[in-house]
């Protein structure tokens, strides 16, 4: 497995694991796996709807309706879950830009469109020899849209120490963060971290009171979570790009 390194628009490196083909495969084969029964159900509704419209073409029309959304499954899913598919999410993936900046919905599109030749037209030949013989493990769609799918298991290394795990589900309070620089942040980390371990309270309202007079957020939380909160919001502008 291949390693990638990301500089993110807040110029911290990320350094992730680039995923194997066999796991891009089983994502494949869950996600087929699920349009395979949303297709046994639309069957289901199809032949519901006969019993209803006695015209063949109505019901073919219905039907053709109701199974639209497969067709889109993979473009809707990356745009709506930031790059991951039900199979992916299964197994800890995510399609990211190589330039570290945030995946447009015109990159999922331009991955989508080209399926057609990865995995459709030619039996998914092209799409693993291109995963195969590529230095970053991409198929064509990849290649063409400037993204790459890696793991989000584990990040082998972070440069920073500003950095930590932040939830899948955290919700970012003050999106003005990003007016911290790096060595803002790394400062008011050890200060925070020093203070709060020593019980220093002093410290942590002049801490708190500091970081607000920059970001103007006027927040009416107490000094421990204003400054968690700040820095989960850092960590989460620049883990998300």
């Amino acid at each position: 497995m291949g390693n990638l390194q990301i500089n993110t628009t807040q110029n911290v490196n990320l350094n992730y694991k680039i995923v194997s083909i066999g796991e891009r495969i089983i994502a494949f084969l869950i996600d087929a796996f699920i349009l395979y029964l949303y297709a046994i159900l639309v069957r289901l509704i199809g032949d519901a709807i006969g019993y209803v419209y006695d015209d063949r073409w109505t019901q073919r029309g219905l039907v053709s309706l109701i199974f639209l959304p497969a067709m889109g499954y993979s473009l809707f899913m990356h745009s709506i879950f930031n790059g991951r598919t039900i199979g992916k999410m299964l197994l800890k993936m995510r399609v990211v830009r190589l330039d570290g900046t945030p995946v447009h919905w015109s990159n999922y599109l331009v991955r989508w469109m080209l399926r057609l030749v990865d995995i459709w037209i030619f039996f998914g030949s092209i799409g693993l020899l291109t995963i195969l013989f590529s230095e970053r493990r991409q198929r064509l769609g990849d290649a063409a849209a400037g993204t790459v799918v890696i793991s989000t298991r584990n990040k082998l290394t972070v440069s920073h120490t500003i950095l930590e795990e932040v939830e899948e589900e955290y919700v970012p309070k003050f999106t003005n963060v990003t007016l911290l620089s790096d060595k803002d942040v790394r400062l008011i980390k050890e200060t925070y971290q020093i203070a709060k371990r020593s019980n220093d309270y002093k410290t942590l309202n002049a801490l708190r009171i500091k970081v607000d007079s920059i970001l103007k957020t006027n927040s009416e939380l107490y000094d421990k979570q204003y400054l968690d909160t700040v820095l989960k919001d850092y960590n989460y502008y620049t883990q998300k790009f």
